[in-house]
């Protein structure tokens, strides 16, 4: 008994930290992940458990920026429909095989998100260029959505690099709709691993506990800090999540 209340005093610290990273950065999966299977759950019911979490921090943090009065709702929900098919399908896809070749192709991605972060954002005059940046941005999405459904792991940084490229949008603005655009994508993913049989709710709610409270944290943290706080957490938390999809 004394073992089993530790070890959910530990998912819930897990969470938090977790839950602080996905807000300012992402990556925060790769540590609530390892933390559900030592609990004892298979790789595929981990996947559909830390959706709970997932949730319930996006739903803080959107909480907490709505309480600050920062919020873009019409944009947040442009974008999220652009999710959510690609969404549904990954779920569908992460319930029926494994995901160990995915995770490699990630990691390398992943080094190659946050190199791109560090470099400026160049606002082209050229109405071809941006003509071409917009139609690549619906793919871009559609793409990113089927991820959040599929893995979760490090699809802050996928949205980070296609707002931040692509709709060129300051870091701290695309903070807030990651955290919008992952809560909403991630409900019907969350609905096909409950009906697939792959949650458990206890570990779940517990991880999701500290995921709250670390994603409130991490909200007031990213409009205190600013662009320049958010760069060093994405740095830090994305080679991270590299190294250890890598090796």
């Amino acid at each position: 008994m004394e073992h089993f209340s530790l070890s959910y005093v530990l998912l819930f610290g897990v969470g938090a930290i977790a839950g602080f990273m996905n807000v300012l950065a992402g990556g925060g999966s790769v540590l609530t992940l390892p933390a559900l299977i030592f609990l004892g759950l298979d790789s595929v019911t981990a996947n559909g458990t830390n959706r709970i979490a997932v949730v319930m921090q996006s739903a803080s943090a959107v909480a907490a920026f709505h309480q600050k009065k920062v919020r873009w709702y019409k944009e947040s929900v442009r974008y999220t429909l652009l999710t959510l098919p690609g969404a549904v399908l990954g779920a569908l896809f992460a319930v029926q095989i494994g995901d160990q070749t995915f995770k490699k192709i990630l990691g390398v991605l992943t080094l190659l998100i946050v190199c791109t972060l560090f470099l400026p954002i160049t606002k082209s005059n050229s109405r071809q260029e941006q003509k071409a940046s917009a139609w690549l941005f619906y793919p871009a999405m559609a793409a990113v959505g089927f991820y959040g459904g599929f893995l979760q792991a490090g699809v802050g940084f996928m949205i980070m690099a296609c707002l931040y490229h692509l709709e060129k949008l300051e870091l701290v603005v695309v903070n807030i709709h990651k955290v919008f655009l992952i809560l909403f994508f991630t409900l019907p993913a969350l609905m096909v691993f409950a009906l697939s049989g792959h949650l458990r709710w206890l570990p779940g709610i517990v991880l999701a506990a500290g995921n709250a409270l670390g994603a409130w944290v991490g909200a007031r943290a990213n409009l205190q800090g600013g662009e320049k706080l958010i760069r060093i957490i994405v740095a830090a938390a994305a080679s991270i999540m590299a190294i250890k999809l890598l090796w």
